[in-house]
């Protein structure tokens, strides 16, 4: 379930978090958790896969903007949730807009500002309220709304990246065996590469300075982690803290998703 296969070539970091061992040796199940880039461009070839998958419910951690200008392709029968992880005006949020703007994007995302700038994005997604209300939504729906479940942004690997850190950390497994599936984005972002060249050519960008915003690096989520341990005192006590996730909805969460 882990291996490193293109379920949806049109989506290209579409896959299934099932496979993944936890700490106590039990296994996230295959087949009911998947993580996603966007989902509005799915080809021909590619929808009769998507409409098997059995997806009952799809969340979408897109902002507005990105939503109105690329509808996602709904399987037939599933649920739809919008579940905002960032306000519209934060730091991170609707960056694409950004870079439609030349003043703007030199401003923010030239000298080394890209890097500036995600680390700035793992830092209001773990500390943001309007995330830990977005992220309480994630896990209540994976725990105990319609499966199998899809959540998913744009590229499929920051919001979605922490998302998936969130629910894999409940489900036991260890913060190296998240990275390592964290990093797996890095070889799916052919997508990604197109539009965010066309936009940085429009921005009078040059490739290197928005490359940071390309790819995950494990200092991004290593700084979430640390995030959470500094600003919190330990994972646990974001989830009950922050997220205000009950115990009852966790134990939800792994009696559906591990064997």
């Amino acid at each position: 379930m882990t291996q490193d296969v293109c379920i949806l070539p049109s989506a290209p970091n579409f896959r299934d978090l099932g496979g993944l061992r936890t700490e106590s040796g039990r296994t996230v199940r295959g087949g009911l958790l998947y993580r996603s880039d966007a989902l509005h461009a799915l080809t021909e070839e590619d929808l009769p896969v998507y409409q098997g998958l059995g997806i009952r419910q799809l969340i979408d951690l897109r902002t507005p903007f990105e939503r109105q200008i690329s509808p996602n392709l709904l399987p037939e029968g599933a649920e739809y949730a919008a579940v905002a992880v960032q306000k519209t005006e934060a730091e991170g949020a609707n960056f694409s807009r950004t870079l439609r703007d030349p003043n703007k994007a030199r401003e923010i995302f030239a000298n080394g500002g890209a890097e500036r700038y995600m680390y700035g994005v793992y830092h209001g997604l773990t500390t943001a309220p309007e995330a830990h209300d977005g992220y309480r939504e994630l896990v209540e729906r994976a725990a105990e709304g319609p499966t199998a479940v899809v959540f998913h942004c744009s590229a499929g690997k920051d919001r979605t990246g922490w998302g998936a850190a969130v629910l894999l950390s409940l489900l036991g497994v260890d913060q190296k065996t998240i990275v390592a599936d964290y990093l797996r984005s890095n070889t799916r972002q052919a997508n990604t590469d197109r539009w965010l060249k066309a936009l940085s050519e429009r921005g009078g960008l040059q490739w290197e300075d928005v490359a940071p915003m390309t790819r995950v690096r494990a200092e991004y989520l290593q700084t979430a982690f640390t995030n959470v341990d500094r600003t919190y005192g330990s994972f646990d006590e974001y989830v009950s803290s922050a997220l205000k996730l009950s115990n009852a909805t966790v134990e939800a969460l792994r009696e559906r998703l591990l064997d």
